[in-house]
């Protein structure tokens, strides 16, 4: 058999264990367990990965290995026997596909909080604050560091005996490298000061696993090798302890972090989201193999394919992590491998995956709505077996795109009626911050499957009931989308103006501003963070209890920055309501939701608000009484995966339906999987 050419597409020996190419997915955890197991949804997302040709899926982001290590967003809980039979069926499935599957183990030390599981104490090397999870744990005592190596070692056993084929450490921000770091260790006994001491914990916990496992389990460990902090573990260090390891005859691969994560800011230096530098620490990995001369994995935001080539053709790195990109598309492998790269879902950053696990949800891919749902939507959308439609697309956002592109794989006639002359919606808008140009990926991957598909657009019409009749559709899909509103306010609503003036620069910036913001979502944000890059003195007043809830604690990081090197005022728990003229400028009455007599006023040039959007469903309402189904929707139906669309005017000639924000303000991602899940259905 003639090999591939393609570096990705060689095969690597790991020990025993031949994996079928270089690219894999590594430990993450989306967040999908249900009571610490990984059921069905967990497994099903693995699958589809593996279906879709990868070498490799790390599960767990991490399994924790002792009760004291509370789950801080969905861990597995390799502490129970239970787990076994969960993960065998994962791993079994996954190896009809011949795809390697092995977990991260981890005891979270003080990255976690104590009000989480079964409320035992957290624990780490020393008793040192994290800010994250906002812990103060205690130090780990003798009898700790007893049982949780051998909480390790019996962790470990499950792990084989579920099947998996191996194992890896955490020590990237939780209890095993809370004893390298000198951020963290303030030791004065056996367990702290020198580097040997400092290993110590990490040791014993390789050896009595491999008494539990025998040496020809695999096991590796995801290390930082640099915590890049001026009071943290050296990259002198790192490459040291990097070096111990991979000679010590107990771990057969490194995976390698550089960073702290401590809290959000430098989280982001970690995983970096849109608008920052893709690969980072690609080089610095690199450095570490050649330092080495060991099995070395990476992933941190390599998220095309141009670059895993290049990682694994320049030799920096053994095996390539991939896992953003395959929460946007888990068939990466199969379209490198059929010729198709140009057909890869590419991952834009927007990093909604994340923030919504570490907000407490499962990860979601901002414009993949499969990923997670693979038992109720697919990702390859099959042809219908029902009649052909001829359907009309009104709106070409993000899920009127979305929409068109389902219906076109089914195998319908579509074609897409646009008001502008340009797809994209409110993405366009959105991309107006530089740092989030990245999301026209969205826009831009849609108009290129529509143009295989042969779906038209047509630009410029600002479709009326007579537009869409004259094509004699069977159904319509509305997907105007919405426009901004303003929040309710007692006087002064004529004087204000929206986020979205200052976003596509129809109003310019002129201050003092006082943005109110009345969402918490990207739009209000982008425009402040416009308004502060401006050099314009600017003040956001929020009546939430919380700054900006609906953007996620990473995308949190780059407005934050802004703000804060902009001297920018952010306002909580306060509500603006109205608006007056005085002289030249304008005078903002705020008050309170928590009194009824607390008031008080800004003068200011400029009042910019953000309350979201209304739909736009003029055309909705008028095409509504001469539909089929006369707008109506059988949600039970939906959810049950079947046509959601009623029979009511029986003479009528068409069926519809509205999605995104036709329907109500949302986000990206709802729209889209409005359009998903709807599209499969015909």
């Amino acid at each position: 058999m003639t090999l591939p050419k393609d570096p990705l597409l060689q095969p690597y020996r790991l020990k025993h264990l031949t994996l079928k190419n270089r690219i894999m997915s590594t430990s993450h955890e989306p967040a999908y367990s249900e009571d610490g197991m990984p059921k069905d949804r967990y497994r099903l997302y693995h699958l589809e990965k593996a279906k879709g040709g990868m070498a490799l899926t790390m599960t767990a982001g991490s399994a924790i290995v002792s009760e004291d290590s509370p789950p801080a967003f969905g861990n597995l809980h390799a502490y129970s026997d239970e787990i076994v039979p969960w993960l065998k069926k994962i791993a079994d499935d996954c190896h009809e596909h011949d795809t390697a599957v092995m977990i991260q183990l981890t005891h979270l030390g003080r990255r976690t909080g104590w009000n989480k599981g079964d409320w035992l104490p957290v624990l780490s090397a020393s008793p040192v604050r994290e800010a994250a999870h906002r812990s103060f744990p205690k130090e780990i005592e003798d009898w700790d560091i007893e049982r949780i190596v051998g909480d390790y070692a019996t962790a470990a056993a499950r792990m084989q005996a579920a099947g998996l084929d191996g194992i890896e450490l955490e020590a990237y921000g939780h209890l095993m490298d809370g004893f390298w770091s000198p951020a963290t260790n303030q030791r004065d006994d056996d367990f702290g000061g020198s580097l040997d001491n400092r290993l110590r914990f990490t040791h014993m916990v390789l050896d009595a696993i491999r008494k539990s496992v025998g040496p020809d389990f695999i096991v590796g460990m995801r290390m930082v090798a640099d915590e890049d902090w001026e009071k943290g573990l050296s990259k002198e260090e790192g490459i040291e302890i990097a070096r111990r390891l991979a000679n010590s005859g107990k771990v057969d691969f490194l995976n390698i972090i550089r960073g702290h994560i401590d809290h959000d800011a430098p989280l982001t230096k970690v995983i970096p989201i849109q608008g920052m530098a893709a690969s980072p620490h690609l080089d610095f990995a690199g450095e570490i193999r050649a330092a080495t001369k060991f099995p070395v994995f990476h992933a941190a935001r390599i998220a095309d394919v141009a670059t895993a080539r290049h990682a694994i053709a320049e030799g920096k790195l053994d095996m390539v992590g991939m896992t953003r990109a395959h929460i946007a598309d888990p068939h990466i492998v199969r379209k490198i491998e059929e010729g198709r790269e140009a057909q890869i879902r590419p991952c834009v950053g927007a990093t909604y995956c994340l923030d919504r696990i570490y907000e407490g949800g499962g990860a979601l891919c901002i414009h993949n709505a499969a990923t997670g749902r693979e038992a109720i939507v697919p990702h390859v959308i099959s042809r219908s077996e029902g009649p052909k439609r001829k359907a009309v697309v009104v709106g070409a956002g993000p899920a009127g795109l979305e929409a068109a592109r389902v219906l076109a794989e089914r195998g319908h006639v579509v074609e897409i009626i646009e008001a502008t002359g340009e797809a994209g919606g409110q993405i366009l808008l959105a991309q107006r911050n530089p740092r989030r140009k990245e999301l026209i990926g969205i826009v831009d991957w849609r108009l290129s499957e529509l143009e295989r598909l042969g779906v038209p657009i047509h630009y410029n019409v600002f479709a009326g009931v007579d537009d869409v009749l004259e094509r004699s559709p069977d159904l319509v899909v509305v997907a105007t989308g919405g426009i901004a509103q303003n929040p309710a306010l007692e006087a002064g609503d004529e004087l204000v103006v929206s986020s979205w003036d200052i976003i596509a620069g129809a109003v310019k910036p002129e201050g003092p501003v006082l943005l109110y913001d009345d969402n918490g979502a990207h739009s209000g944000m982008t425009a402040a963070e416009l308004i502060a890059r401006a050099g314009v003195e600017l003040e956001i007043i929020s009546p939430e209890r919380m700054f900006a809830p609906e953007v996620g604690g990473m995308n949190h990081v780059p407005y934050a920055r802004a703000f804060a090197d902009h001297n920018v005022r952010v306002t909580i728990n306060t509500r603006l309501r109205s608006v007056r003229r005085e002289g030249n400028g304008l005078v903002a009455t705020l008050g309170s939701d928590f009194s009824d007599t607390a008031s008080s006023e800004r003068r200011v040039a400029q009042v910019v608000v953000e309350h979201g959007t209304v739909p736009m469903d003029d055309l909705y309402r008028e095409l509504k009484p001469i539909s089929r189904n006369l707008g109506a929707v059988d949600y039970k139906a939906l959810l049950r995966g079947e046509n959601p669309i009623p029979l009511r005017n029986p003479g009528a000639g068409f069926d519809m339906f509205r999605i995104g924000d036709a329907v109500a303000s949302r986000n990206i991602h709802a729209g889209i999987y409005d359009a998903l899940r709807y599209g499969v259905l015909f």
